[in-house]
């Protein structure tokens, strides 16, 4: 979540958020009031909605910027690198409402639970777009450290029944917005 701070050499206020995976830090010319904070947090909170439904242009706010030259959307349609993907929650309640029809009731469980309880508190709030190998393998680690419920360390077995799910999602978004995605096969 972003938020708006001060600098301190120039008492101005600045945008501080992420946007594609890049930490985005916007410099304006108000003082740090009152006043001038809640302008800009209320243009904030603007800036998160439309970053989560896929319709934030960067060049359209911070027109000056130099990162418009590469982040708005113009920029990024011009080079091929940009197309609005969901959110991997979002795309994670399409696709299982697709997949659920194929399962048994006792894989509708499981993979529900591997979704609620490990898949969707970590990488739910990524656009699946923009989700990379680096992150997939920083979360499978991470899995190595969760106790289960008997208060052992998750196995081996149970770290890939989880990740199967999102393996099985993301191949699923990459056909569906291929160049945007990245694919992910069996052992990765």
């Amino acid at each position: 979540m972003g938020k708006i701070a001060t600098r301190q050499e120039t008492g101005k206020l600045y945008f501080d958020f992420r946007y594609l995976g890049k930490r985005c830090r916007e410099q304006t010319s108000l003082d740090n009031t009152a006043a001038n904070r809640k302008k800009l947090e209320r243009i904030l909170e603007k800036i998160e909605a439309e970053i989560t439904l896929g319709s934030f242009d960067y060049g359209r706010y911070f027109p000056d910027s130099p990162r418009a030259k590469t982040l708005s959307k113009r920029a990024l349609t011009a080079v091929g690198g940009y197309q609005a993907t969901p959110l991997l929650k979002q795309f994670a309640e399409t696709w299982f409402a697709e997949k659920e029809i194929e399962w048994r009731e006792s894989q509708i469980v499981t993979v529900q639970g591997c979704l609620d309880r490990h898949i969707l508190p970590a990488l739910g709030h990524k656009e699946v777009g923009s989700i990379t190998r680096a992150e997939i393998l920083e979360f499978r680690a991470s899995l190595a450290k969760v106790n289960s419920r008997s208060g052992k360390k998750l196995s081996a077995s149970r770290i890939n029944h989880i990740m199967t799910p999102l393996r099985m999602m993301l191949n699923e978004a990459a056909d569906r917005y291929p160049g945007y995605c990245i694919r992910h096969e069996k052992g990765g």
